[in-house]
């Protein structure tokens, strides 16, 4: 299997290579999105010897741009923010020439775990037919419900929404599964909250004590008109849907850390209305999350977790067409940029949309492109 690894980082990447002899297995890259630190860089290139892998920071993307686009470059460019995790779209663009079969988006703070193949075990949820399936009638399934926390009351991860009705853990099971074109991998150690929930539980460094001891199954199908809170931290992925994953343009208005959350929104919608599964489960990874801000990750947020109230009820009731990833995210961005002016009346919301909508497009012409 060729297996082209994307991260995003600006710190030493001695989690890659701590999964370098499950990268080894495979005909495997690493792709390296950087700020183009040039000692950080030297010291990863170090760090990576014998692994393949290649650097692009903003000077590289710049030229990659250039020698597609010639002289209009600049305007397809600004489709990758810069200085935040999102600029890993730029990594399934190249993912798109290369076509590996699966991608895999790593966090540079995740590390194997003794007796779990990473890479095997995405292959095995994407490529088998084997899970179990949940849906629910409130539209979400909780991920943390999969986790085996040192908690006993509910904990909901980053991006579910806080609306009681779509709290309401009321899980329908079906014991099939099956092949999917996107496998989410849990966590150990520090699950995915976002910064109220941090917060609630102590954690001003931004780590807090709730933990994550061990998924409790290995690959749970979400069922059709079912949404989960897809975090890029440890999930591959077949190249045939990036067309319709442009992480969103983040960093952008104050507004942060939900370019993986609505990316999978309307993925997941979009999985659904061509037939193909979506999974989350193993393999799992620790992830050693270091300590951050947590008062400006929850500034980031604010205006996020309002547009998250609205914005997934208007994927689910929209009715795209298509039958490609390219051409039913291009009907789901039709429908979003009639629904968003009614839906929103923040101005400031309703611009930070738009612009999603502006970027979304040029995303696909990117892909007609290349």
């Amino acid at each position: 299997m060729k297996v082209l690894v994307v991260v995003a980082s600006v710190n030493e990447l001695r989690n890659i290579k701590a999964f370098e002899p499950m990268l080894a297995k495979e005909d495997s890259k690493v792709i390296v999105i950087d700020e183009m630190n040039e000692t950080l860089r030297r010291r990863n290139d170090e760090i990576l010897e014998g692994i393949p892998h290649e650097f692009y920071g903003v000077k590289e993307r710049s030229e990659w741009f250039k020698e597609r686009f010639g002289s209009s470059f600049s305007k397809y460019l600004k489709v990758i923010p810069e200085r935040c995790h999102a600029e890993t779209s730029f990594g399934f663009l190249v993912a798109h020439e290369e076509e590996p079969d699966i991608v895999l988006e790593i966090d540079d703070d995740v590390f194997p775990l003794e007796k779990q193949e990473m890479v095997q075990g995405h292959l095995d949820n994407l490529f088998s037919e084997n899970g179990v399936t949940v849906s629910s009638p409130q539209k979400w399934y909780n991920t943390m419900e999969n986790l085996e926390l040192n908690v006993d009351e509910p904990v909901f991860a980053r991006g579910h929404p806080y609306a009681d009705d779509v709290r309401m853990e009321n899980y329908e099971w079906h014991f099939q599964g099956g092949r999917c074109v996107l496998n989410m991998g849990l966590w150990t150690g520090h699950p995915d909250l976002d910064a109220l929930t941090t917060l609630y539980y102590g954690g001003l460094d931004g780590r807090c004590r709730v933990k994550a001891i061990r998924p409790k199954r290995r690959k749970v199908v979400v069922g059709r008109g079912t949404y989960f809170a897809i975090c890029s931290m440890n999930t591959a992925f077949r190249p045939k849907i990036i067309p319709a994953f442009y992480q969103l343009y983040m960093n952008f208005m104050g507004v942060d850390r939900f370019d993986d959350i609505w990316s999978g929104l309307f993925l997941k919608k979009i999985a659904d209305h061509l037939g193909d599964g979506v999974s989350l489960g193993g393999p799992a990874v620790y992830h050693a999350r270091r300590p951050r801000d947590v008062f400006r990750d929850l500034k980031c947020e604010m205006d996020g977790l309002a547009i998250n109230e609205k914005l997934w009820r208007i994927v689910e009731e929209s009715e795209i067409e298509g039958k490609t990833y390219w051409d039913a995210y291009n009907s789901l961005i039709e429908e979003l940029a009639a629904r968003i002016p009614e839906a929103f009346r923040n101005p400031d919301h309703k611009r930070f949309l738009e612009t999603q909508i502006e970027k979304m497009r040029l995303w696909l012409k990117i892909i007609d492109k290349i």
